[in-house]
């Protein structure tokens, strides 16, 4: 009788534990029907604001006295404004600076937050209780005020509003890092990184960063859609970008003394930024879903 031995199988390459877990979220994000749908949309409007002297045959402050407040038209397909200017035009250079804006002072804010909340985590003890309080002290402080503070120094800019909403929009996503870290900071693999002489510095951003990763998008990506809101909020009231500067909050703050006679004016930007601000809560959502891994596969 005589006995046959199999060859050995070749061995194969398994896919890398990021690599799995990056198609993971990305297959739940495509499940996820509104979240892609409002990537589609804010991708539109992003692709619009950037090709906006491609669309637009007209320049943003391009000004035609004699064809003020006009309707919709084939020269001007969303009408003028109370100065001749584009109605269109203004809303694709507008989505540039209400963008910017958003990401921007979102991205600002990330940045502090993070760092903020894993030196606070990881420490613990005096620095912990320092930081926090700072963050109970700022979230206690009434922001308009340091914002005419900051006004009456420096000119109004979009660059001002950016630096005031990142200023202040770091406190709730500075407690949500130190919260991570200070679960994790107990775990095993980072007892095992420190008895082999790990740095804090390394272990921090090696060990730790990485497991926190999901919250800080999910949270960086609401705070775009915030701060479109607050940037449309404060040029109503007279505190943002300057008028002269299209935005859809500035659009919406002129159309002010025209609701009732020429509605399109306010309808048409209060449309834009709606749809956009419902986009990338959308997208927010469905990375909530992709990265949360109690989520069924």
């Amino acid at each position: 009788m005589t006995s046959t031995v199999s060859a050995p199988l070749a061995p194969q390459a398994l896919p890398s534990r990021a690599g799995s877990f990056r198609s993971i979220a990305w297959r739940r994000f495509r499940r996820h029907r509104l979240a892609m749908a409002g990537l589609v949309l804010l991708t539109v409007f992003v692709l619009a604001a950037i090709l906006a002297p491609v669309l637009s045959p007209h320049e943003v402050d391009e000004q035609d006295l004699f064809a003020q407040l006009q309707p919709r038209s084939s020269e001007h397909l969303l009408g003028t404004d109370d100065l001749g200017r584009d109605v269109l035009t203004r809303l694709l250079y507008g989505g540039r600076v209400s963008l910017m804006v958003g990401i921007l002072a979102a991205l600002m804010s990330t940045v502090i937050g993070v760092v903020v909340g894993a030196l606070a985590g990881y420490y613990g003890g005096k620095l912990d209780n320092v930081l926090m309080r700072l963050v109970d002290l700022l979230l206690a402080f009434p922001a308009i005020f340091l914002l005419l503070i900051l006004f009456a120094i420096i000119p109004r800019s979009v660059w001002t509003v950016i630096l005031f909403l990142g200023t202040f929009g770091w406190l709730y996503l500075a407690r949500i890092v130190r919260g991570e870290f200070l679960s994790l900071r107990e775990k095993e693999f980072v007892e095992a990184a420190r008895s082999i002489g790990v740095s804090n510095r390394s272990i921090i951003v090696r060990h730790l960063l990485p497991n926190v990763v999901a919250p800080i998008i999910v949270a960086t990506t609401l705070a775009v859609a915030y701060n479109m809101i607050a940037e449309a909020t404060l040029s109503f009231l007279g505190f943002g970008v300057p008028p002269e500067t299209p935005t859809w909050g500035n659009m919406l703050s002129g159309a002010s003394s025209y609701y009732t006679t020429v509605p399109q004016l306010a309808i048409f930007p209060g449309l834009t930024l709606t749809l956009a601000i419902l986009a990338v809560n959308f997208v927010g959502d469905g990375l909530r879903d992709a990265f949360d891994p109690r989520a069924v596969r």
